[in-house]
């Protein structure tokens, strides 16, 4: 549920403003708008209207600085709810870019913000799991993620007292997009120490997860700080998100790639015919080292959407 925290009360014009924006919600009206001068409260207002229409919500701003205001508000109005941050994770994007006149090719070039990446982890991870979400958001949202179902089905669900073996953990942590790191124990990344298992999933702030087996039993899960290793709390269930938002399961990967080749060679054959042989010979280097990266890693730099 949904309860707004706040030392004080809607005045003036907002008790009006909530009761006539929560009924146009529950009409269903396709728009409304809030008019206010800064400082008037409109977030305040909005907050209200929230906790009386009941609903996750998608709050968008239109820059990231804007957004991060904003999402510190409501985390003080909504201290018990999931209150996200969504926006764009790059810091600097160079798209790739090919001249055929002289055979230049300019590589696709990013850098990715780990701590932004994290948010949107966490983002997606509490629409999976609740429903009283806020996700304040850039138009970075409306960019597709990948298909929900898929993001869902392949979750990790653990118990304690299941029947599970330590390979077959490792192995669906690989499928994931985990990285095994013994050493370097960091987001995304799992060590291995005898019969116990670490994952720090993508979604998590400082603390990673402690799978302990007993043959091909879950015997205790508990929940470490990464830093000093203190256990924070002992788990009867807890589940493990992908570490990637466009990962697929094989089956779909598989079609994916034979539409990849089938187009190459359409493309290929239109380049050969009106005599671009560089350009043909370009498309199928590219596209073939594309498909044989998807298809041993799973990932592939550059065709991330």
């Amino acid at each position: 549920m949904f309860q707004v925290e706040a030392s004080y009360q809607p005045t003036g014009d907002q008790p009006g403003a909530i009761a006539a924006l929560a009924a146009g919600i529950t009409k269903g009206y396709p728009a409304q708008t809030l008019l206010g001068v800064t400082g008037s409260g409109k977030t305040f207002t909005i907050a209200n209207t929230i906790a009386k229409v009941q609903k996750p919500t998608l709050v968008l701003a239109h820059n990231k600085t804007l957004a991060a205001q904003l999402c510190s508000e409501f985390k003080e109005y909504f201290p018990n709810s999931a209150v996200e941050f969504f926006v764009s994770y790059y810091d600097y994007y160079q798209p790739e870019a090919y001249i055929p006149g002289t055979d230049t090719y300019i590589e696709k070039d990013s850098s990715i913000n780990d701590e932004i990446d994290k948010l949107r982890h966490s983002a997606t991870c509490a629409l999976s799991e609740r429903r009283d979400v806020i996700i304040v958001a850039s138009v970075s949202c409306i960019y597709s993620l990948g298909n929900p179902i898929d993001y869902r089905n392949m979750v990790i669900s653990l118990r304690t007292g299941m029947q599970k073996s330590r390979d077959e953990l490792i192995h669906k942590l690989v499928d994931l997009q985990y990285e095994r790191n013994d050493i370097n124990f960091v987001r995304n990344k799992f060590r291995v120490r005898g019969d116990t298992v670490e994952v720090y999933p993508a979604y998590s702030y400082g603390n990673a997860l402690r799978i302990e087996f007993f043959g091909d039993e879950i015997d205790r899960i508990s929940e470490i700080n990464t830093l000093t290793g203190e256990v924070k709390q002992f788990l009867l269930h807890t589940a493990i998100y992908p570490a990637s938002h466009y990962i697929v399961p094989q089956d779909k990967l598989e079609d994916a790639l034979n539409d990849l080749k089938n187009e190459m060679e359409e493309r290929v054959a239109f380049f050969t015919e009106n005599g671009k042989l560089i350009e043909a010979q370009r498309i199928r280097q590219r596209t073939e080292y594309d498909i044989e990266m998807l298809r041993e890693i799973g990932v592939c730099k550059g065709i991330e959407n």
